[in-house]
């Protein structure tokens, strides 16, 4: 028989998906609505890596993601010990008519769920009391069996759940701040040994130099994390896409550009643009960046200088056409007798 999934049209008119999720969040929010691995009941096992394999997406946005959805958005939680998905609102969407098929179905795969707090959690939001009931039984049923015997891991499936290693500390760990930051501390060291081996000589009389260098170099690479950072901020922040790891990384490159005297200020500039524009993608703020350093408009104040002497228009003219066939010199007077003999 056909497995589906019901996603009303109301999906799209929630708050929430209208006007706080960005496209990625959509996208991964209606993936677990509707994988294979969903059941009647609103939890299911689900890996992070099997996500981020359906999706295409890394591993570590996955896991932004679901930080994102538990803790922000409140609309889902995660058992990362059993690997168990609970949705809070399923019960509301899809808990809509009863009978005996669907409470036989209900009941045998609540008997499957591990993590027994997860079936309260989605039962709150259940509106068909019948239904409802069922989840609420089925969880008292488990708690007086754990209240009655000794076994300790009966026991440790009734406790309320805890954060488990989605505490406010670890996010750091998954943010693309973090990862960027990172990814930077492994060039800081890189540059930091190619740097001493330029530098090295055996004559100790110039390691005071080594040392003033060492401390320019040091603050150049400050200035350096706070520019990614106010990129990545702003990127995030104005609906570029969070999850779009490789777009950022080749923007950011754009900051060893030497043409550019204050490259931060100017990848700002061509953002703002482009949100101006409504054409948040990475190929046409890289356009904007080329089209400035063609034109030599290499600070912000020349920039904006030419914005207002209406460069942008200048650059969109076209050409003048090229007449066809051969051009006629100004001069030329046409002689229709010229060769014929007189009478």
């Amino acid at each position: 028989m056909a497995k589906y999934r019901m996603v009303r049209t109301n999906f799209w008119t929630n708050p929430i998906v209208e006007e706080e999720m960005i496209p990625e969040e959509k996208y991964f929010y209606l993936y677990l609505l509707t994988n294979p691995s969903t059941t009647q009941i609103g939890i299911y096992c689900i890996t992070i890596k099997q996500i981020a394999f359906s999706l295409g997406f890394p591993i570590d946005s996955v896991k932004l993601l679901m930080d994102r959805f538990i803790y922000h958005y409140k609309l889902i939680r995660y058992n990362p010990e059993t690997r168990e998905l609970a949705i809070k609102n399923w019960g509301k969407e899809n808990h809509m008519k009863g009978g005996k098929p669907v409470m036989d179905c209900i009941t045998k795969e609540l008997k499957d769920v591990k993590d027994i707090s997860l079936i309260q959690y989605v039962a709150e939001s259940i509106d068909k009391q019948e239904i409802r009931n069922l989840y609420d039984s089925y969880c008292k049923s488990v708690k007086s069996s754990c209240e009655e015997g000794n076994d300790q891991n009966e026991h440790h499936a009734c406790l309320e759940p805890e954060r488990h290693d989605y505490t406010k500390a670890s996010l750091h760990h998954f943010t693309i701040r973090g990862q960027k930051q990172k990814e930077k501390q492994k060039e800081n060291k890189k540059e930091k040994q190619q740097q001493q081996q330029k530098d090295f000589t055996p004559h100790g009389e110039e390691e005071p130099n080594r040392v003033d260098q060492s401390k320019i170099v040091n603050q150049v690479k400050l200035q350096k994390s706070k520019d990614v950072k106010d990129i990545v901020e702003f990127w995030d922040n104005n609906g570029f896409g969070v999850s779009n790891i490789h777009a950022k990384e080749q923007l950011l490159l754009w900051l060893d550009d030497q043409s550019f005297p204050q490259p931060k200020d100017v990848i700002l500039k061509a953002l703002e643009i482009s949100c101006a524009n409504n054409k948040r993608r990475l190929n046409y703020v890289v356009g904007i960046l080329k089209n400035w350093k063609n034109s030599s408009l290499l600070t912000v104040e020349e920039i904006e200088a030419e914005e207002q002497n209406g460069w942008y228009e200048r650059t969109r003219q076209l050409p003048e056409a090229i007449p066809a066939g051969r051009a006629v010199p100004s001069g030329f007077t046409l002689d229709i007798t010229a060769g014929e003999e007189g009478d």
